[in-house]
């Protein structure tokens, strides 16, 4: 389905009903990256995954996209189905884009999930790294994105998912330079908002990968320490739901059960 967002076409499906999950994509993904999910998730509850902006079958809206505005892309969907309330789930950027949701319209918060995702802000050094992707991909964005993909997998699992990882770089290649771009100067902006953790009133969930190239693991655990958080530690990399699909899956299942 689609509705329009200050001119560009915002892409959504839509599916199952009862209580309401809204699914988040990290950045270069879009909602294909939830096919595992959907069908499990869309039995029980309303499932909606969203295209964010730049990525997918969703337009662009201009150099920066901050995670406040992808937020309000959100909010516009949700208006749109009449949802008033539900559990967000979000890996890595699709958690940032779930965090400013949650700070923005706690009444509209359930449940949220982090999948592979920090509530910090980037570090300076995590800032420059950011600088660094937007020349590469300026100068080769295909090249980047071949690069960037196989880099987020534990390397032991390169071999062993060969085919989702081709896979998962055939929908990143649809991702436009403008959408990758704006989406790295957005990420890199970001606020901190790990206060969330701590004293937000909707029950939350992290599911951190044990050997996450992109997010050290022992940062996750510090940011649940003295929370009510549900901390779950997976094995693998930063694309747990595909190094370790049925961990994650069992832990969303038991979070919504709750």
């Amino acid at each position: 389905m689609e509705i329009g967002y200050k001119g560009i076409p915002v892409f959504f499906e839509e599916k199952g009903s009862g209580s309401a999950v809204v699914l988040l994509h990290g950045f270069l993904e879009n909602t294909a990256m939830w096919e595992g999910f959907f069908p499990i998730l869309s039995s029980k509850y309303r499932v909606v995954a969203i295209d964010l902006p730049g990525h997918g079958k969703t337009g662009c809206l201009g150099y920066v996209h901050t995670v406040e505005m992808m937020a309000d892309v959100v909010r516009e969907v949700l208006r749109y189905l009449k949802i008033r309330k539900s559990v967000l789930i979000g890996h890595s950027m699709g958690g940032y884009v779930a965090l400013a949701f949650a700070e923005k319209h706690p009444d509209a918060v359930k449940g949220l999930v982090l999948l592979n995702a920090t509530a910090r802000a980037d570090s300076l050094a995590r800032k420059q790294n950011r600088d660094r992707a937007i020349a590469a991909v300026k100068k080769n964005h295909r090249s980047f994105i071949r690069i960037a993909v196989t880099n987020l997998f534990r390397p032991k699992n390169r071999k062993l998912f060969r085919e989702e990882i081709a896979k998962t770089k055939s929908e990143a290649l649809k991702t436009p330079l403008q959408g990758i771009v704006a989406a790295l100067e957005g990420m890199k902006e970001r606020d901190d908002r790990e206060v969330l953790l701590h004293f937000s009133p909707y029950k939350k969930m992290i599911i951190a990968g044990k050997k996450d190239p992109i997010l050290p693991f022992d940062s996750l655990v510090e940011q649940t320490r003295g929370t009510e958080v549900e901390l779950v530690e997976v094995p693998d990399g930063h694309m747990s739901h595909i190094e370790n699909k049925e961990e994650v899956l069992s832990a969303i299942c038991w979070f919504l059960q709750k």
